[in-house]
């Protein structure tokens, strides 16, 4: 009898051992069922948000921040720092041990506190601040490599600050063996910086063949090079269609009339004050007018937007994006009102 009781005893335990791995092997195949995601951003407008995904029968959660970041979170509890301001829509693909998946998303309202770290308000009256801008003198290899017509100076025709604004002056005149004159104001070795917001009010010139332009290059330009040294153009227009505002990157594969690019119509660059912004982050490259978006790139490793740039303001003439040149063109202005650097 006691081996018997002994041998029914040793049979239940095998049984209970075998219903346990059957269960478990039954749950393993199960897909997730009853995802929910919740994500809360913080008051201090640091950008953080606390994000929670859970679902039964989950081993693994993939989250897509809605900025171009994606990532695996074993336990579905994460906090991620947004560094733009917006409402961005994540989602959440939530991943059995069979692999099965169900997916579910949220939206989430984040702010930023940021602070202006650098500025010109272009307040005093006379030369542009040497301690902000420097120039680029002559005309450059081929016209600055795009056919331009213009000799750039540092005179005080050219370039200079009046009554609130920097003036930016195109003028027809043979100056050193060219038919016109103007100015190419630029931070380099005097201030650069990665990532952060920028706004630029200006108004634009009028007439056929000016060329204005508020850009920034990648500071390693002397060692790497153009293309691969990275360009920002913020706002570029010509006199074809100056209500046609662009916004273009340029970078390896997308050099020159291959930018990475896009245009926005407005109306009265000509007459009224703008403000051309850019939005820089590790993850998105932003362009705005007015605050309307109007491109937006993708940023990560593979691309050079991710070290310092310099600001570059000019008022080219002519060239391969400024056309041909009304032949009673004698001058054009580009106002600048401010430029400003929040982080």
């Amino acid at each position: 009898m006691r081996n018997f009781a002994r041998g029914c005893i040793l049979l239940s335990l095998f049984l209970m051992a075998c219903s346990k791995a059957s269960s478990s092997s039954d749950n393993s195949a199960l897909p997730p069922t009853n995802l929910t995601v919740n994500a809360v951003a913080a008051q201090d407008s640091s950008g953080n948000v606390s994000i929670t995904a859970k679902a039964s029968n989950a081993t693994t959660y993939d989250i897509d921040f809605g900025n171009g970041v994606i990532q695996t979170v074993p336990s579905g509890s994460t906090t991620y720092k947004y560094t733009a301001a917006g409402t961005y829509t994540i989602n959440v693909v939530a991943k059995s041990a069979s692999g099965q998946t169900l997916s579910a998303n949220t939206n989430v309202t984040v702010a930023i506190k940021v602070s202006l770290v650098w500025s010109d308000e272009f307040n005093v009256d006379g030369a542009p601040d040497p301690n902000k801008w420097g120039y680029d003198i002559g005309t450059g290899s081929g016209g600055w490599g795009n056919s331009e017509l213009e000799y750039y100076t540092n005179r005080a025709q050219n370039a200079y600050v009046q009554g609130g604004t920097l003036k930016i002056v195109a003028l027809k005149e043979n100056y050193s063996g060219s038919a016109y004159t103007s100015a190419k104001l630029l931070s380099k070795n005097k201030y650069a910086f990665t990532y952060g917001h920028i706004d630029i009010r200006a108004k634009l010139p009028s007439g056929q063949g000016p060329w204005p332009a508020l850009w920034m290059l990648g500071s390693n330009i002397d060692t790497a090079g153009w293309p691969a040294c990275g360009e920002m153009d913020i706002m570029e227009a010509n006199g074809a269609n100056s209500n046609k505002i662009y916004g273009t990157l340029h970078y390896p594969g997308h050099s020159g009339a291959n930018g990475n690019g896009n245009t926005l119509i407005i109306s009265n660059a000509t007459t009224a004050f703008h403000v051309y912004s850019l939005d820089w982050s590790p993850s998105a490259i932003k362009i705005y007018v007015d605050n309307q978006l109007f491109q937006t790139v993708a940023n990560s490793s593979g691309i050079p937007f991710n070290h310092d740039f310099f600001f570059i303001m000019n008022l080219a003439i002519g060239g391969t994006f400024g056309g041909s040149v009304d032949p009673a063109f004698n001058s054009a202005t580009m106002e600048v009102d401010y430029i400003r650097v929040y982080k």
